[in-house]
């Protein structure tokens, strides 16, 4: 099988790369597509030297026999079957149930995502579901204690007990990073904690910039320099964040949340108004046997998958898929989504 990895953004490569391994685990040909300049090669090539292209012409000549997808949209005139492998949890966002008409096949994290995808297809009546799990699972699997000797050194460093990870979302909208400063550096002061500051890629440089200083200045606040914000998940013993996937990727590791204005429409977490009701909330958060009882209905819910096996999941649905419906040679598409692709990634020359 000739497997095409399409990353558009930068968060694509963590989400894509547990796929990567198994398709050259199990002998198939793998492409990576890295769209330019959203994504730096310096932050590829390491990890895969002899497998990517920039060149979307390249990739369409590649003629793959599957595109995994964790973004919106991928260009109608590859060839292969278009799977949406999403980029988070986060059902929040207005945008995870939009249907953009790009993909064959979702491959949903657990049942709260399988029921509405499925209706929606009995809807569009143009894409088929299949319930995998999600690809970061794997590598969860994999990696569940490979960073607690790096943990223990960092707190031993600081003579401190408990981990934190800051991770908050970049949307100007939802993010806390404007708000939550003052109640982080009093927060550190206050408690027995080392804070990890863990914005998303996208975040606006300005934040960047004022909260690395923060990291340089402030004892016992340490600034993450792995790309990889799961292993800082794996690492913490407490997420602080806001409206931002991250919160269920963390609580699906059966560990406390704090956020604030989520503006999620369930809460299974503790969420606070204002940054003054951090130290109270982080007080309770341990032991609120109510949020251990959400806690367990989002595993149960949302991503119940941690057998190590969502990759071979995966390639079985569209090994399936392929064997009912070929391989598509493009996607059909209205004019708009078809001037969309073409301007967003370029044309190509058949």
């Amino acid at each position: 099988m000739k497997v095409a990895l399409f990353c558009e953004n930068k968060y694509a490569l963590g989400i894509l790369q547990p796929l990567y391994s198994y398709a050259l685990d199990n002998d198939m040909e793998v492409l990576w597509y890295i769209h330019l300049p959203k994504i730096q090669l310096s932050e590829v090539e390491m990890a895969m030297p002899d497998h990517y292209t920039t060149s979307i012409q390249k990739l369409y000549d590649f003629c793959p026999d599957v595109v995994f997808v964790p973004g919106n949209i991928v260009p109608y005139y590859l060839s292969g079957v278009k799977a949406q492998v999403f980029h988070g949890y986060a059902a929040e966002k207005k945008d995870h149930w939009i249907i953009r008409r790009y993909f064959d096949l979702y491959l949903t994290q657990g049942p709260y995502f399988t029921r509405k995808f499925k209706e929606l297809s009995l809807e569009y009546k143009d894409f088929e579901v299949v319930e995998t799990g999600w690809t970061k699972q794997d590598w969860i699997k994999q990696h569940l204690h490979s960073f607690d000797t790096e943990k223990a050194k960092i707190l031993t460093e600081h003579g401190k007990e408990k981990m934190v990870l800051y991770a908050p979302t970049f949307s100007p909208k939802l993010t806390s990073l404007p708000l939550i400063k003052q109640a982080l550096v009093d927060l550190v002061e206050q408690e027995n904690i080392v804070l990890m500051i863990k914005p998303h890629p996208l975040t606006n440089p300005i934040w960047l910039d004022e909260y690395k200083e923060l990291a340089r200045q402030t004892k016992n606040i340490v600034w993450a320099k792995d790309n990889n914000i799961t292993k800082y998940e794996l690492m913490a013993d407490l997420m602080i964040s806001d409206t931002s996937s991250t919160v269920y990727e963390f609580l699906l590791l059966d560990k406390p949340v704090i956020t604030l204005n989520s503006i999620a429409k369930d809460i299974y977490w503790t969420n606070i108004s204002s940054p003054d009701d951090l130290p109270k909330a982080y007080y309770e958060v341990f032991h609120d046997p109510e949020a251990i009882a959400k806690r367990k209905w989002v595993v149960d819910n949302y991503d119940p998958y941690m057998d190590g096996l969502v990759c071979q999941r995966m390639f079985e649905a569209v090994n399936d898929y392929i064997c009912r419906n070929g391989v598509p040679k493009k996607r059909k598409l209205n004019l708009w989504r078809k001037y969309t692709s073409i301007k967003t990634f370029g044309r190509i020359k058949k």
